[in-house]
């Protein structure tokens, strides 16, 4: 690893975002926001990314925000920071950036993902964790609420009750737990971890991109409608994609019994 906040690279398709303070368990400082405004911008722009796998490095995915951050000091006699403010300038334009990336995105969880880090991979389309890993919602026990869209995914994921749990205890969950509770995808043994998460991340790489990406903005967005409603913006999104290069490459491989070659479009 290199001196960099985030290690950024892409390979045959597959962009990798590494967070890269592993001596702060890769918590978040101004600057690192920057770095990632930054990648996930190059992402947006350039169709020859098909997927996004964001990890960290060391022992920890993400702590969440670096309390010693220049933007969160405590000083003797002065008002405290406005947290507020950080939210809004920070966290919700990454969270939303990871939202609209025109890729789907992995979360590759390879050990601590608590605070805005367990936010930031519950943002994500798929989260795979290590066996080693494990996720906290700690806001409770310094006075604050779960952000970074926390309070938004959770109870989507596991429901009030256990959403609820976990936000007023700040109980540690493993990452098998969180796996069998619906949080995240799948948990992977330490050892077969990086290996695993190359081959979904070559997979989804070659699989028809904007299918993918609709398919995340149709399970997102199902609950703000009526059945009816939903139905009708189906149909809607499967006009679109039904005059796309990719469904009628799809269709002719299937036919022509070969393997398709999708090219995102």
């Amino acid at each position: 690893m290199s001196d960099a906040l985030i290690e950024f690279v892409v390979t045959g398709g597959v962009a990798r975002i590494t967070l890269n303070r592993p001596d702060k368990m890769n918590s978040f400082i101004a600057p690192m926001h920057a770095a990632m405004r930054d990648a996930l911008e190059t992402i947006q722009n350039d169709t020859a990314i098909r997927v996004l796998v964001l990890t960290g490095a060391g022992r920890a995915f993400c702590a969440g925000q670096d309390l010693a951050d220049d933007e969160m000091q405590f000083v003797p006699g002065e008002p405290p920071p406005d947290l507020g403010r950080v939210v809004e300038r920070y966290y919700k334009p990454l969270v939303m950036q990871l939202n609209r990336l025109r890729v789907p995105t992995i979360a590759a969880v390879n050990g601590v993902a608590a605070g805005a880090g367990a936010s930031i991979a519950m943002a994500c389309d798929l989260v795979i964790a290590s066996d080693k890993a494990s996720f906290l919602i700690p806001f409770s026990k310094i006075g604050l609420i779960p952000d970074t869209g926390a309070s938004w995914h959770l109870p989507r994921a596991v429901g009030q009750a256990r959403a609820m749990g976990l936000a007023l205890t700040a109980r540690k969950l493993s990452a098998q737990q969180a796996a069998d509770w619906g949080l995240i995808w799948e948990t992977v043994a330490a050892d077969a971890f990086e290996t695993h998460v190359t081959e979904v991340a070559e997979q989804l790489a070659i699989m028809p991109t904007r299918a993918l990406v609709e398919t995340r903005e149709a399970i997102k967005s199902a609950g703000d409608r009526t059945l009816e409603a939903h139905l009708s913006f189906e149909a809607e999104m499967m006009a679109r994609l039904g005059r796309s290069d990719d469904y009628i490459e799809g269709v002719a491989a299937f036919l022509e019994k070969r393997t398709p070659n999708f090219k995102g479009l």
